[in-house]
């Protein structure tokens, strides 16, 4: 290929592997730390919020990345195996507080974290005592997992999405269904995600949307006279389309569930701060659930104490309730109300934020100029300033006539709600980076690597996805697709899933599958 472009007689030399070990990499790792740099520079005006990253490897090590969020950047800092003390309170307050002085706790707004453990919560409790301008927060990603999972608990959601697994599995199991589904159905059932928990819930609300289309694949003549409609698994496949107690109870699931997805979808589609709309977008899901449910509360009440139970044992921050106080957008909209949560939590971080009270008693001032929208604030409150700007730049536009109370709000505005997961780093550097018995000279070249490597990989991310191809592939081996137990194809016949043309079907939403031809039963084939 490089012959190709070169001109007769030109030659190219590539760089030797001790080149490549050498000053390349120390130019790269030059260019980075410049880079790194920069962005650090900017934490005295913005702040930053610490991303933890945690893992368990496959040799039982608990590891863990150090990020740093700024809207300038996310940079990687650090790794770490803390396997030694991971049950250990006062060891990991001990690390954080590594953490801290590393970065200056003077930058540091608030530590995001991407585990409940008790440990980690006690040792984070621990922390925020001591330096009691940092707060603790744990990852929005997780936190909506965790309500999610509680949903799922609640009857009769988790049995319906056994039943609706249950269904896809048959139908991926067999060519000839899925033929069948081809012909009724215009989409793929199980629906894809770079957000694999989410899965689950895509596809039932997708099976929801294809109800009639399955209903009349299961009642065609092709249905009835193939082999698997008199197979006790396909009569009762068929008996649960046609049930219209399972559509009550899925469509009664998708209408709890579908507006936390939609939480976080938003959340992993953004890269900007989020701290001053997290506290309005899940009382907004609230109220969509509650509307679904036609403000019956005996029918949303259980999903809302879900809801709120992770919220306030987790989720919830007094920068959450400040942020939303602070956010133009929101406070100046029709429909902004404050109330005791609100209150308290802008008082909180005024507090704790602010360690001189005669500051603090002029930001009590200026939060009434805001309040009221006079000067600056009035020509900011206007709806085209407030669509087109985001919140932390609108306070550094029209915030002036109350710099400290313009400084505070920056701060808080410029944080983010989402973990170190965000980001879905590569972790098998790391990983052997982490390996002990390394000689030093290794072990120093392989830090300068994966320093380069993740911050690369931070520097590139593109949170819509649009340069990924994984939201528009199914994982074939996904357990929507394929069960646990025995599958009714074998070798015996012509027609195969490459008639289906699976290989080829790999736009949007479309299953993609690579690897052998799966063959159908002969009689199968036969009754087509």
């Amino acid at each position: 290929m490089v012959k190709a472009t070169l001109s007769p007689g030109e030659t190219i030399k590539f760089p030797s592997c001790d080149e490549l070990k050498g000053w390349i990499l120390q130019d790269a790792v030059k260019e980075m730390q410049q880079y790194v740099t920069e962005i650090r520079n900017s934490w005295a005006s913005t702040g930053c919020s610490i991303l933890l990253d945690g893992w368990i490897d496959l040799n039982s090590r608990n590891l863990i990345n150090i990020l740093v969020y700024c809207p300038r950047g996310t940079i990687y800092l650090r790794s770490s195996d803390i396997s030694s003390f991971n049950d250990n309170v006062d060891a990991m307050l001990l690390f954080f507080e590594e953490v801290l002085e590393d970065i200056g706790v003077e930058t540091v707004v608030q530590i995001v974290a991407y585990s409940t453990s008790a440990c980690m919560m006690e040792a984070g409790k621990k922390l925020i005592e001591k330096h009691k301008t940092v707060f603790w927060a744990v990852d929005a990603y997780h936190c909506m997992e965790l309500m999610l999972q509680k949903f799922t608990k609640i009857d009769p959601i988790h049995e319906v999405l056994e039943k609706a697994k249950t269904l896809t599995q048959f139908i991926y199991s067999h060519a000839t269904v899925l033929k069948l589904l081809r012909d009724a159905c215009p989409d793929e059932l199980v629906k894809s995600s770079k957000i694999r928990f989410i899965v689950p819930f895509l596809t039932l609300e997708n099976i929801v949307s294809q109800k009639e289309c399955l209903i009349r694949m299961f009642q065609s003549s092709d249905w009835h006279s193939s082999i698997l409609a008199s197979t006790d698994e396909g009569k009762r496949m068929s008996d649960m389309v046609e049930d219209q107690s399972f559509w009550t109870e899925a469509l009664m699931a998708v209408k709890a569930t579908i507006p936390l997805v939609e939480v976080l979808k938003l959340l992993d589609c953004t890269n900007k701060p989020q701290v001053g709309f997290i506290y309005d977008t899940l009382d907004q899901a609230k109220e969509t659930i509650k509307k679904e449910f036609k403000h019956k509360r005996s029918h949303y009440a259980r999903f809302w104490k879900a809801i709120d139970d992770i919220w306030d044992e987790y989720l919830h921050s007094h920068l959450h309730a400040a942020g939303y106080f602070l956010n133009p957008t929101l406070f100046y909209s029709s429909n902004f109300y404050t109330d005791v949560e609100v209150s308290c939590g802008l008082c909180c971080c005024v507090v704790r934020m602010i360690e001189d009270r005669h500051i603090q008693h002029l930001i009590t001032q200026q939060i009434d100029e805001y309040r009221v929208g006079r000067g600056t604030f009035h020509l900011g409150s206007f709806k085209d300033k407030l669509s087109n700007t985001s919140p932390a730049l609108w306070w550094s536009q029209y915030g002036g006539q109350c710099p400290e109370l313009q400084r505070l709000a920056v701060r808080i505005l410029s944080q983010t709600c989402n973990g170190a997961s965000h980001y879905r780093l590569k972790r098998s550097l790391v990983e052997t980076l982490l390996t002990e018995g390394m000689n030093p000279i290794e072990k120093q070249r392989l830090q300068d690597l994966v320093f380069v490597h993740c911050n690369l990989q931070l520097q590139a991310f593109d949170p819509d996805g649009s340069n990924d191809d994984t939201d528009n592939v199914v994982d074939p081996m996904d357990e929507w697709i394929v069960g646990k137990g025995p599958n009714l194809v074998s070798e015996n016949t012509e027609l195969t899933w490459m008639d289906l043309e699976l290989g080829s079907r790999n736009g949007k939403g479309k299953y993609c599958v690579e690897g052998p031809i799966i063959h159908v039963k002969k009689e199968e084939e036969d009754n087509c």
